[in-house]
């Protein structure tokens, strides 16, 4: 099925690599006019002049969204290239290099904020846009981190992402379920995604095995609790995504949805 996002706008955090690239030229190639906004200029242009290339459209905002003015005033912008907003992917996160008990509380802030605080900004910004729309489709981005645990045994030979991660993620959680309880009345979906094991240069960034990218530090762990063998890939989690912001799961909200290989510690 072709063109199941034709007429509507996507405004996508984070688009600039990743689960958030992948997603933006799905996007593009089933009809949505893309707003890519991330932190990294020459990654997000590249995004935008790539969509372009291959006859989507597609434009780049520069965008923290753990800075509430910043994210104001990119949506803002948003909206007056393309009128209107139909469609929020809040994919921008990230862990960090500290962790419980020795993470500061600087640190701990910070991945907070990018996680948390910026799924807050951004939807609180696009908030008005979907209902003047008549509706529209959120989805958040979580971790398979929101609702496992982890034994003292696994976190000595594999170590873990930070507790700030664990933390901001299975707040992410409960705001979906929120926001899911508050959109209702305006025709706004809201959903969540918790990606495992994907491959993404978050996920290998500074924890390489092997020269050609294809493991990380935490790939024992993974393949230890999965169903499935081997990772996924930023397309697996885009083509979820594209489910839940398209009318084909009209009738679904409120649900954070496992993309994982079926890790089965979790809730």
């Amino acid at each position: 099925m072709a063109n199941r996002l034709a007429g509507k706008v996507a405004v996508i955090t984070g688009g600039n690599s990743g689960i958030g690239e992948g997603t933006a030229h799905l996007f593009a190639q089933e009809g949505a006019k893309v707003v890519i906004m991330a932190r990294r200029d020459d990654q997000g242009k590249a995004v935008e002049a790539s969509i372009r290339q291959a006859g989507g459209e597609a434009t780049f905002i520069a965008c923290d969204v753990g800075d509430e003015a910043a994210v104001n005033a990119a949506v803002e912008k948003a909206v007056g290239t393309y009128g209107g907003i139909d469609i929020l992917f809040n994919n921008a996160g990230g862990g960090g290099r500290e962790n419980f008990p020795n993470e500061s509380s600087e640190e701990f802030s910070r991945v907070i904020n990018v996680n948390l605080n910026g799924t807050l900004y951004v939807s609180q910004a696009v908030w008005p846009h979907m209902i003047k729309a008549g509706g529209g489709a959120v989805v958040n981005m979580s971790s398979v981190a929101a609702t496992r645990g982890t034994s003292p045994k696994m976190h000595a030979k594999f170590g873990s992402t930070s507790a700030s991660y664990w933390a901001a993620k299975a707040g992410v959680d409960a705001m979906t379920r929120y926001m899911a309880g508050i959109g209702g009345a305006d025709k706004i979906r809201v959903n969540g995604v918790r990606p495992g094991q994907i491959m993404t240069p978050g996920a290998t960034r500074g924890t390489l095995t092997d020269a050609d990218g294809g493991h990380h530090a935490f790939e024992g762990m993974f393949e230890l609790m999965q169903m499935l063998e081997g990772p996924g890939y930023p397309l697996d989690v885009a083509n979820l995504v594209l489910f839940l912001v398209s009318d084909e799961s009209r009738f679904i909200t409120s649900q954070i949805i496992n993309i994982d290989g079926g890790t089965p510690v979790k809730i």
